[in-house]
């Protein structure tokens, strides 16, 4: 069970890099297409869409993904995989749930069912050329995943039926039962009149009499591995004439090492045993071995992949090492641990001499790239990708591979559904750009970053600090920026009466001088934190809270205080906060810089002119302060292609006068240093992230930026940090 460290794994292909003629080729993103792009003219742009189960044709100049909310499968036009283009939709009466491509055909199996108790589907061939669908087949049930045969010759198809969750608790049975459908291929057009039922009730342990089939693959002996997700079994079918070949259990797995409790903190150091595997995907490794995804979706709570030989032989298990992985680079969701970062898609190819297999976890929105080297598998890198991955498709033939991912979160202002494509070249791995390391034996979860601030004397060493969304475990981190990927050396946990501090919104970080910090919190009514300026001790003990004054309680609002930064020393220290909105006693457009003298309790205040935008709002995120000038992140709460404003601004502390609170308060003249959009745009090639929370300069003057990922909840859990080099050359 053991699985290489992803961070070994970095340090080798950094070493690699430095002889070119020995370097490893590695995946970066290059592109990523938004699946709204492709709705028909018209269309309101709002409408919900959804990437789920993607293919290319054989050329890979083209990939056809299928689209459930919209009933439709979509084209994207990747003859330049850097500039995908929209190449439209065809429409369907019910919703597609996978696809699949035969030379110039498109195999789209359909849901068409009724309910639940009266499922249906079909079957349909779409020419790729004409965008037209010219026949179909009745399934006699409600498919899932689709599968074809190397020659093109066979296409199966899993009839899951799948079972209310709603009803007693989704458990089994619920009829009708689910079987395998297969079928003849003609030039990539389904001949209806060979369809064949497989019958698989009688085979699982449980719920014998009920099978729900989930995915399907065939091997080159035109043999189809079947998993049966929620009986957590596996069939190994004959294809040519439907007989079962084998068929086991997927067994049950123990886990070490794991966060098992939805509580506001990363802590890996729990167990489970006997977690059901219940497996997704499932894919051949060759004609012997297969590998599947265990989602662990109904019972389980499995989180890792397991390779069985064809009669169930465990000849690999990976139990939480991929997890540990991905937790390593703040993908971890925290929120919905149930079943961890929940494996689910897969893929299998050869690039060069390499074999590979691609592990998609949707619920921390990752890739893990894996060489099979036929025992324990090669954790070769883990690739950012959009919101809930759910299928891939790899192209070796032009050095791609492809992520669709399902969700869209245009209802609630979020990103919306994308096609994320990566290219296999020599070079750097773009992602993570921040991993964390282990501290007393114990792995650092980290995540929702949001300030940075510089220590003292120590080039490229910052400390950061996380917000609210881990309230049970409030956290000020080290960073070191020299290293690539910079790395989360040390967590300094806060504490109050010796306990986890509660009710913290920590939004920005400062060092006190003298070994300790001071935090900005930001106050929430409704969870009853209070908008505050706070003193961690050396040790993270909170040692002093200070309420904000009357004068300033009097108009506030939720989005308060989201950046502090200090000026001076000793008794002349002032505190500055940034404020990230207006709040009631201000003119629409200007927020307060707060300042506070700690050595007299001295409040004080300016006004900041805030940039305007045709929607969304407008806000602060950050001050520090560098030289002779405060610097401030100025951003819109937009992501994705309406992103438009994320820039770094500047105020000379000369002009940094604050006048008494409650009266008439100076405005300070500001100046531009930086547009963040092309960083955030070109720093892996993922959509532009809404949440640039984090600005420090370190004691060289190089500036560093980081992102605030909101804790792997409606988000695709990147956190992006990087350098823009020396402030002094701005």
């Amino acid at each position: 069970m053991k699985t290489r460290s992803l961070i070994a794994a970095l340090a080798a292909v950094l070493a690699a890099s430095v002889a070119p003629a020995a370097a490893e080729p590695v995946f970066n993103r290059i592109a990523s297409f938004p699946v709204a792009d492709n709705l028909p003219q018209g269309t309101d742009a709002a409408t919900a869409t959804s990437a789920e189960i993607i293919v290319a044709t054989p050329d890979g100049a083209m990939l056809v993904y299928s689209d459930s909310p919209l009933k439709a499968i979509g084209f994207v036009d990747i003859a330049d995989p850097r500039a995908p283009k929209p190449a439209g939709i065809v429409s369907f009466s019910g919703e597609p749930t996978s696809v699949a491509v035969v030379g110039g055909k498109a195999l789209v199996a359909v849901n068409t069912r009724e309910s639940f108790v009266k499922p249906s589907g079909m079957l349909a061939t779409v020419d790729i050329a004409g965008r037209t669908v010219e026949n179909s087949c009745d399934l006699g049930g409600q498919p899932d995943s689709i599968a074809v045969s190397r020659d093109g010759t066979l296409a199966a198809v899993a009839i899951e039926n799948e079972r209310d969750e709603d009803l007693g608790d989704g458990g089994l049975p619920q009829m009708p039962a689910g079987d395998l459908v297969i079928v003849s291929l003609k030039d990539g057009v389904v001949d209806c009149a060979s369809l064949k039922h497989v019958p698989l009730t009688g085979l699982a342990d449980v719920a014998p009499e009920d099978p729900e089939p989930e995915f399907v693959d065939f091997n080159g002996r035109d043999e189809i591995a079947l998993t049966l997700q929620e009986n957590n079994h596996i069939v190994i079918i004959d294809g040519r004439t439907g007989t079962v070949k084998s068929h086991f259990s997927a067994g049950t797995v123990d886990l070490e090492g794991i966060d098992t409790k939805k509580d506001g903190a990363l802590t890996f150091t729990g167990e489970m045993k006997g977690l059901a595997r219940e497996p997704d995907a499932v894919k051949w490794l060759d004609d012997d071995r297969l590998v599947v995804a265990n989602e662990g979706d109904w019972k389980g709570g499995a989180r890792g992949f397991t390779i069985f030989d064809r009669q169930g032989q465990v000849l690999y298990e990976n139990g939480a090492g991929f997890e540990r992985e991905i937790a390593k680079i703040g993908h971890y969701p925290d929120k919905r641990n149930k079943k961890g970062v929940e494996p689910e898609g897969l893929e299998a190819a050869t690039f060069g001499d390499d074999n590979l297999f691609f592990v998609l976890a949707e619920r921390a929105s990752i890739v893990g790239v894996y060489k099979d080297t036929g025992a324990e598998p090669e954790l070769l890198q883990l690739l950012p990708s959009g919101v809930g991955p759910e299928g891939a498709v790899a192209i070796p033939g032009r050095n791609l591979f492809v992520t669709a991912n399902e969700t869209d979160l245009v209802e609630d202002g979020g990103a919306r559904s994308h096609v994320m494509i990566y290219e296999r070249a020599e070079g750097e791995m773009a992602y993570p750009q921040l991993v964390s390391t282990e501290k007393d034996g114990e792995l650092i979860g980290f995540g929702a970053l949001s300030g940075l601030a510089p220590m003292k004397d120590k080039p490229g060493m910052l400390h950061a600090v996380n917000d609210s969304f881990y309230a049970s475990q409030p956290t000020i981190f080290t960073i070191d920026a020299t290293a690539k990927p910079a790395r989360i050396v040390d967590a300094l946990r806060i504490t109050r009466n010796g306990a986890a501090a509660q009710k913290l919104d920590s939004e920005g970080v400062t060092t006190d001088g003298e070994g300790g910090f001071w935090l900005a919190n930001e106050g929430d009514a409704d969870k009853l934190y209070s908008h505050a300026i706070i003193h961690v001790n050396a040790k993270g003990e909170i040692d002093k809270e200070i309420a904000i004054p009357a004068e300033l309680r009097a108009g506030e609002k939720r989005f308060g205080f989201e950046g502090i930064t200090s000026v001076g020393e000793g008794d002349d220290t002032v505190l500055w906060m940034a404020v990230q909105r207006e709040w009631g006693d201000d003119e629409k457009g200007f927020v307060k810089l707060v300042s506070y003298k700690p050595s007299s309790g001295e409040w004080g205040a300016v006004r900041y002119p805030l940039e305007t935008t045709e929607s969304g709002w407008v806000g602060l995120s950050e001050i520090t302060v560098h030289g002779d000038h405060a610097y401030i992140i100025e951003r819109d709460n937009l992501i994705g292609q309406a992103a438009k404003l994320k820039k770094i601004y500047r105020v000379a502390l000369a002009d940094l006068k604050p006048a008494g609170l409650g009266g008439e308060l100076p405005v300070v003249t500001k100046e531009e240093v930086r547009d963040l959009l092309p960083d955030l745009k070109s720093a892996t090639n993922g959509y532009v992230v809404d949440k640039v929370e984090g600005f420090a300069v370190d004691a060289a003057g190089n500036g560093y930026v980081v992102t605030d990922n909101d804790g792997v909840d409606g988000s695709s859990g990147e956190t992006l940090f990087f350098g823009i080099g020396p402030m002094n050359a701005m």
